[in-house]
């Protein structure tokens, strides 16, 4: 019973873990007041009953767009004059057109998000509750961009304010790319007439502010001193300013001088945590790639794992390979999912994004190598990458009930292409 009786024990770091949790809200979110007032600002009309207009909160992630717009809500909730009604949907978990909707009935009218009903039928209750004493829905959609039909989606919603006879949709939108409405039809675009604000990523003395303050929360006095926030603090502004990161990072090195039975978190526990939180960090970014994005770092993965068929070329170039038969593989990749792949412009925008996430690296090769090239290199594991998209891409496809190439996909992967 002695590893039982371990688990039960008090520990002498944490004092409350939750507050580590980037989900977590405090009381008071720091260095955000300016956004905050914006996001009330903008939502004014709508909480009073009115036709609002759209919003869109774009900004890196771990730069507190979605912490701040549940901060709003959860204050505006408790007041009784607000007439709006509020959803809140994590596209992670609901990623299409017809799961939206059925999230929204859920959250308003449970009996019709069973099993059953199509979207027209959805639609029109949806409109008819809202006309019934000319309610405004505030539904918010974070990470929106993760919306596989997201044309659809958006034209269902603003297409409903011109059906509903009395009161309205709001759309508030959150996402970690301010170019994701790029990739909307434009008819989609023409429809939203939306207010934007944009987030900017925490410098360094903004992130030790933050851990300070969920420090006092989180752990017990005396734990780590401020010179280890300074350094989590200076390491995350370098590379990003996200303050998830911030806070993985801290969580990790206190687990670490838990694990050794110390009472206090040395600088080795912070560098080791570093190295650990920044790989878990990439795998959940991953997760959250558009499709075709994953798709192309999928094939990335399987030609690292299979080495490229031009490694005598790149010999010495730590295994870089060539754009040209990652897009090769892309399209394999796509075509036996019987998706559709995208144009070699749309690919380069892909590996565009992808560098600039910090999945891959990439450079252009001198003259002499099959000519003037992109070389590519992924950044992490391609075993994990590999099992992370498989995860995430194929066990859904299943979860829809699609089968057939797909499957094919997810076995060639495995035969270790």
């Amino acid at each position: 019973m002695e590893p039982f009786a371990e688990i039960l024990k008090e520990s002498k770091i944490f004092a409350n873990r939750d507050a580590l949790s980037p989900h977590y809200l405090p009381d008071n979110l720091l260095f955000r007041d300016k956004q905050i007032s914006s996001i009330v600002k903008a939502l004014t009309p709508s909480l009073k009953g009115e036709r609002g207009r759209n919003l869109f909160v774009y900004g890196k992630t771990g730069t507190g767009k979605t912490s701040c717009v549940k901060f709003v809500m959860e204050k505006l909730r408790v007041m009784p004059e607000i007439r709006a009604k509020i959803s809140y949907i994590n596209c992670r978990i609901y990623n299409s057109r017809y799961r939206v909707l059925s999230k929204i009935m859920s959250d308003h009218l449970p009996i019709y998000a069973k099993r059953g009903y199509g979207i027209v039928d959805l639609y029109e209750r949806l409109i008819s509750w809202i006309e019934e004493d000319g309610k405004v829905l505030v539904v918010i959609i974070d990470e929106i961009d993760i919306v596989k039909d997201l044309d659809d989606l958006i034209y269902t919603l603003t297409r409903a304010n011109s059906d509903i006879k009395a009161g309205g949709i709001t759309i508030v939108g959150i996402s970690n790319k301010i170019s994701f409405k790029e990739d909307l039809d434009p008819r989609s675009i023409s429809t939203l007439y939306e207010n934007e604000i944009v987030f900017p990523p925490y410098n360094s003395l903004e992130l030790a502010a933050i851990l300070k303050q969920r420090v006092e929360i989180g752990f017990k006095p005396g734990i780590i001193e401020q010179s280890m926030l300074n350094l989590i603090a200076a390491i995350t502004a370098k590379e990003s300013g996200d303050a998830r990161l911030s806070l993985k990072i801290l969580s990790k090195a206190g687990e670490l001088a838990e694990e050794e039975g110390r009472k206090e978190i040395s600088q080795k526990d912070v560098e080791t945590a570093v190295k650990s939180a920044e790989e878990e960090v990439a795998y959940d970014l991953i997760s959250t790639l558009p499709e075709h994005q994953k798709l192309v770092i999928y094939a990335i993965s399987l030609l690292t794992m299979q080495g490229s068929r031009y490694r005598k070329l790149t010999e010495g170039e730590e295994n870089y390979l060539f754009s040209g038969e990652v897009y090769d593989k892309y399209v394999a990749v796509s075509n036996s999912m019987s998706k559709e792949p995208k144009s070699s412009r749309w690919y380069r925008k892909y590996i565009s994004d992808l560098e600039m996430q910090g999945l891959i690296n990439t450079y252009e090769s001198g003259k002499g190598m099959r000519g003037h090239t992109k070389l590519i290199k992924l950044m992490y594991s391609p075993q994990k990458i590999k099992a992370t998209v498989e995860k995430n891409l194929f066990r859904e496809s299943e979860a829809e009930g699609k089968t057939g190439k797909e499957g094919n996909a997810g076995k060639e992967g495995n035969a270790g292409e």
